[in-house]
Order: structure tokens, then C-alpha cells, then sequence
């Protein structure tokens, strides 16, 4: 893909908000959840961050990330506990106020009377959308997330975030589709680097990676080509082919 495509390529960051995530309690999925569907959609994930339940991190986060991507995702803090504040700091990155959405609202009571829940004041919380932002459809549990402006903010749980992920995915931009091949062989990295460091310069716009681990109790390392054009893809793969062989290693199939 030419400069000048990926220039106008959408990008996006994820902020995955929570205490739980840094202490090691929560382990997160989200990402690459995310990383998958941007993807296959030509959007270019290109920052995560894991941040504390802290006001001033969360927002000073935001705002950086919403003004140098296309788009930002967060996940955590949207339920009806002390420590649920993305709302609230999305809100205060705004510059907006926090209120009771009707339709959020509405949402909320009418799967609480369907499950005879009762609607407390920390249960509503969930209700609170920063002003002129978009409701997120959540067919799991009710209480939506939100969209404001380029920024989407969606639950933490993972199957609840990722129906959340999938009613949002027709509004985002698309580029071109990122797609990968893999050459799987029995050599070292050290002994393919120096051959790797030289296809890399000769095709700038490829992605190549070198991958080491085991499959069956067999040594095996992947090599992995990603890019925008099928064709320089299979023209790379064949060169690592040739790579492999040339320096006595095995090719796994």
C-alpha cells in the first residue's frame, strides 16, 4: 500500500480502564478481541493502554488518545459501583455534564421489572450519559455504552463488550483489509535474523515477525508476513521459503 493509502488509513488505540487489570485479578481478552475485529475491518489498531481507576489518567488518557486517532475504544468502569468513573471522566474530557438519559433510563427499568430487580440509585448510575453522546446497544445486560464523538465506551465484561463492539462496528471507517501469511520451519531466530533484517528492508511495507514456541513438543518458529497486498505477500513467503532452505532448516506444512 502506497504512503499516501495508509496516511488515510483509520487508526484507533484502546484505554482498558481498571484496577483489577493492573493487580493481575482480572485478565484481560478485550484486546485482542478488538485487535481481530479492527483488522479484518482496515482499521489500524495502533496503541493499548492498562490504567488505574484514576480520574486524572483516565481523562488525561482520553484526551490524548482521541486527538491522535481515529478512533478510541475504553472498556471498564461503566457499572453502578464507587469505582465505576468512566463515564464521569469522559464526561469531564468533554466538557459536557453527566445526566440521567431517558432512554437509557428506560432501558434500565424495563429489564429490572423483568427480572423483578429493584431499581436503586447505584443501579440508575449506569443511566448517567454524558450530554450529546449516543447510546450503545448492550442486548446482554441492558445498560448501554456510549459513543461521544470518536470515542466509544464500552463494558468491561467480555461477551457484554464485545455485542457492544458489534452493534458499533457499521459506523466505523474502513481501509484496506490487513492479511498475513505464515512460514513455519525448525530453525532458530538467530540463525534466520540476519536474512529477516534484509527482506524486511526490501519490502517496507510489510510487517514480518518472528515467532518461536512449540507445537506437539517440537521446536517451531513461525514467520509471519502481514500486509495490504495479497501479492507481495505470496512474493515474501516464497523468499522465506527460499530462506529456510537455503540455510538447512526444515519447512513445516
Amino acid at each position: 500500500m502506497s504512503n499516501t493509502a495508509e496516511s488515510q488509513t483509520p487508526t484507533a488505540a484502546v484505554l482498558l480502564i481498571g484496577n483489577e487489570l493492573l493487580s493481575g485479578r482480572t485478565q484481560d481478552i478485550n484486546l485482542a478481541f478488538i485487535a481481530k475485529r479492527m483488522d479484518g475491518h482496515g482499521v489500524r489498531l495502533r496503541e493499548a493502554r492498562v490504567i488505574p481507576d484514576i480520574p486524572a489518567v483516565i481523562v488525561s488518557s482520553l484526551n490524548e488518545l482521541r486527538a491522535r486517532y481515529t478512533y478510541v475504544f475504553t472498556t471498564g468502569g461503566i457499572g453502578p459501583t464507587h469505582d465505576d468513573i468512566t463515564a464521569d471522566c469522559v464526561a469531564e474530557a468533554f466538557g459536557v455534564a453527566l445526566p440521567h438519559h431517558p432512554e437509557a433510563e428506560s432501558r434500565l427499568m424495563a429489564y429490572f421489572k423483568a427480572r423483578d430487580i429493584e431499581p436503586n440509585e447505584d443501579r440508575l448510575r449506569m443511566a448517567r450519559i454524558p450530554e450529546g453522546a449516543s447510546l450503545v446497544d448492550n442486548p446482554v445486560s441492558a445498560a448501554p455504552g456510549f459513543r461521544m464523538d470518536n470515542v466509544f465506551v464500552f463494558a468491561g465484561v467480555p461477551r457484554i463488550m464485545q455485542a457492544m463492539l458489534d452493534s458499533v462496528m457499521p459506523q466505523l471507517q474502513s481501509g484496506a483489509v490487513m492479511h498475513s501469511v505464515t512460514v513455519a520451519c525448525n530453525l532458530g531466530e538467530g540463525a534466520v535474523a540476519s536474512a529477516l533484517r534484509e527482506l524486511q528492508d526490501h519490502h517496507p511495507n510489510v510487517d514480518i515477525g518472528s515467532y518461536p514456541g512449540k507445537l506437539q513438543d517440537t521446536f517451531r518458529l513461525s514467520l509471519v508476513a502481514r500486509g495490504t497486498d495479497q501479492a507481495e505477500l505470496d512474493a515474501v513467503a516464497s523468499l522465506l521459503r527460499h530462506t529456510i532452505e537455503s540455510l538447512g532448516g526444515q519447512i513445516f506444512h
